[in-house]
């Protein structure tokens, strides 16, 4: 692939909202990302997630914000969904959840699974504390930036 095509899509980048992009041509494929320094582990086969929160009060972009039902304000860490796609609470059906409410989690730890294009990428805690509410049901569809969990 071109190197100049490389940095127009890098420009191309860093001039929209947009997280990732992946482009295939032919056999030669590049992928460009705004991911931070910070490498979360992988599943076999998994594309790496971006960092998914944001506090309570502020977002990642205002037009990008996803807000709680009016008269609903949540307490807490907000862990948001990096990418639209479909939440799973365990790693395949009839498994045990990742994490249940009530839950002590720690920074690292792997809170739930979004299937996107048919590729599992784990969402990771980026706080310790206790898991205060679980705001997705099992199997339902994520937005980007949507709250998943409540963390306290």
């Amino acid at each position: 692939m071109d190197i100049r095509k490389v940095k127009k899509l890098i420009e191309l980048l860093e001039e929209s909202d947009v997280a990732e992009i992946e482009i295939h041509e032919g056999e030669e494929s590049v992928r460009i990302s705004r991911a931070s320094s910070m490498h979360p582990p992988m599943i076999p086969g998994a594309i790496p997630a971006a960092p998914a929160s944001t506090e309570v009060g502020t977002a990642a972009s205002p037009s990008a914000a996803s807000t709680p039902e009016p008269g609903s304000e949540l307490d807490g860490h907000i862990i948001r969904s990096p990418m639209v796609g479909t939440f799973y609470r365990a790693p395949s059906p009839g498994a045990k959840p990742f994490v249940s409410e009530g839950q002590s989690v720690s920074s690292g730890e792997t809170l739930c699974i979004i299937e996107a294009m048919k590729i599992l990428n784990q969402i990771e805690s980026d706080k310790t504390g206790k898991v205060l509410e679980i705001l997705v049901d099992n199997g339902q569809p994520v937005e980007y930036n949507e709250p998943l969990f409540v963390i306290g």
